[in-house]
């Protein structure tokens, strides 16, 4: 019987990549056994006795040391062609591989870790990338525990060689547990489970310094298991006594918030082929002709039970690992919040669409826009824009959402996450990824209450100015409602054209005196029950120093402090609207 690597269909053509390797084996397979020849190889001589010592091993188990052997007396480049061609048969076939190509496969990446092979961590890497997330099948289930005994087995060996192998390992692990902990109840998962907690709690512990260059998603991945003992003590010290982990300089969680995860995460929760998909999809499908795309995707990655959850990762990778060129972002391209979209109503958990939405909006909470990338955060904005009118339902949710996030996430530090969300909005605004918030703002299908939340982070976004005269003004916060009102303060007391008294405005005693100016508007002064918050540069000229003997008076206003000519502003509300009157 002819030996082979992968299990294929009676109607499925081989696959070339296999056919090489099998190839190079049946062409040098009487140099594969002792006595070996040494002798200097080409390059091409070279290459195909990889190939050929590949195959033996994966197709031969019994013979696997004798190869290995075969191996470790040819090799003259650190082994560095052995573990490229095994990290491409991982990428392209690991999913039809035979049960026992599998077992041999982890065996020599075991083989290689011992010697250090140069590219040992790609290979890694690339096997991290086959655990599949929502497949709780005893094949995946096996890979994921397979993995993990190799990290524990080697911790001393990849901290020292490749400690960032071990962060990695750390966000794969994190984020299955999430998922492992909702199966039932069974042997394997169980101690699954167990030796997952047992590789994070150490790593956390013992090198916090080396799990923050995670970024802000270890906060992410971190929130989902606080109600396992083990995490809910890290939490309890992250929160209250971050120099447990013997960080010099960790002082509060916020500084993890400030920190952008690298774009290569989150290309860990996707497989190779999903990824190849997802951006076919986003480069070569036009809009409106996606649909068979969508269900051939569904159909492919979304049918098995539980796999659900993959649609998190996919949300993340879409926003913070797909950034289309220019040529590519055109109008008849499917773009990226047309994909999320999709997925978004494809759920049918709430847990995982609450997940999916914090995916979604996680980089708005504490957008920095030094640092962060705008990329990341255009496909939510989008979302909601381009809903309207005909999925209005996305709009409401993704809204409603935002804001509730903005309150709750992180109630003791909800300046730093209003100022992210303000921050993100500014943004989008400048880059022109949209025009104007006015469809957020002034669409009647939306909730006045979720406007008037809205409202309130734009007014942060404006940083107190009128968009329409960029005058001063105040901002007037009812104690009744708690409604946001805009006092445009250079059209307060503009003649209206309507006939007026003087009685009563007058004092006869003061006849010819200068007009006297109050530090406030007169109107404003009188009403009751308000507060009012008036602008730096306000306050900083009220506080001018004025030359002995001056008046204040309509004579010697300046320009900066309202002498001048504005329209005035009939009616009070949202920045948006009265200023644009």
């Amino acid at each position: 019987m002819a030996l082979k690597l992968t299990e294929r269909g009676i109607h499925e053509a081989d696959n070339p990549i296999e056919v090489s390797f099998r190839e190079a084996f049946e062409l040098l397979k009487s140099q594969l056994n002792p006595p070996f020849t040494l002798k200097v190889l080409t390059q091409e001589e070279y290459s195909n006795l990889n190939k050929a010592i590949i195959f033996g091993i994966l197709s031969q188990p019994n013979l696997a040391e004798v190869h290995i052997k075969h191996l470790h007396a040819i090799i003259i480049d650190g082994y560095e062609l052995f573990t490229c061609m095994l990290v491409k048969i991982v990428d392209e076939l690991y999913v039809k591989l035979l049960d026992s190509v599998k077992i041999q496969l982890i065996w020599v990446t075991k083989e290689m870790l011992n010697v250090l092979a140069i590219g040992f961590d790609k290979l890694l890497v690339a096997l991290l990338r086959q655990i599949v997330g929502g497949d709780f099948s005893e094949g995946n289930s096996w890979l994921c525990l397979e993995m993990v005994a190799l990290f524990l087995a080697n911790w001393d060996c990849l901290l020292e060689e490749e400690p960032l192998i071990l962060n990695k390992g750390l966000y794969v692990f994190l984020r299955l547990l999430a998922d492992h902990y909702r199966v039932p109840s069974n042997p394997m998962v169980d101690g699954l489970k167990r030796m997952e907690v047992v590789y994070c709690v150490r790593l956390l512990r013992e090198q916090f310094l080396l799990c923050l260059k995670i970024g802000r998603d270890l906060i992410r991945l971190l929130q989902d298991l606080v109600h396992i003992p083990e995490f809910k003590a890290i939490w309890k010290d992250l929160l209250l006594n971050p120099r447990q982990f013997g960080v010099d300089g960790f002082r509060d969680i916020s500084q993890i918030y400030h920190t952008k995860t690298p774009s290569s995460y989150f290309l860990l929760r996707v497989t190779p082929e999903m990824e190849t998909k997802l951006r076919f999809l986003l480069t070569h499908v036009k809009l409106g002709s996606q649909k068979r795309y969508q269900v051939w995707f569904a159909k492919k990655f979304l049918g098995v039970p539980g796999s659900e959850v993959i649609l998190i990762d996919i949300v993340r990778f879409i926003c913070c690992s797909v950034h289309p060129s220019s040529e590519i972002m055109q109008p008849d391209i499917l773009p990226r919040w047309a994909v999320i979209g999709w997925l978004l109503t494809s759920c049918r958990k709430s847990y995982v669409e609450a997940n999916l939405k914090l995916a979604l909006f996680y980089d708005w909470l504490f957008y920095d826009e030094t640092t962060d990338n705008v990329m990341n955060i255009e496909p939510a904005i989008l979302l909601m824009v381009n809903s309207i009118p005909n999925y209005i339902e996305v709009t409401r949710t993704l809204l409603e959402f935002l804001l509730i996030v903005v309150d709750n996430y992180d109630i003791e530090r909800k300046e730093i996450v209003s100022k992210g969300v303000s921050t993100a909005l500014s943004t989008l605004v400048k880059r022109g990824i949209v025009s104007s918030l006015d469809v957020l703002t002034r669409s009647d299908m939306i909730a006045p209450v979720h406007r008037e939340m809205f409202g309130k982070l734009v007014l942060v976004m404006q940083g107190g100015q009128c968009i329409c005269c960029h005058c001063k003004i105040f901002v007037h916060i009812c104690d009744e409602k708690e409604q946001i009102l805009i006092v445009c303060y250079s059209g307060l007391h503009e003649p209206s054209g309507e006939a007026e008294s003087p009685y009563g405005k007058i004092d006869p005693e003061k006849f010819g005196d200068r007009v006297y100016r109050s530090s406030l508007p007169e109107k404003i002064q009188k009403k009751k029950r308000e507060r009012f918050v008036v602008s730096e540069t306000t306050m900083q000229n009220k506080k001018r120093r004025r030359i002995p003997g001056e008046e204040s008076s309509v004579l010697n206003w300046r320009e900066e402090e309202g002498g001048v000519y504005h329209r005035k502003l009939r009616k009070l509300g949202l920045l948006t609207s009265a200023c644009s009157v």
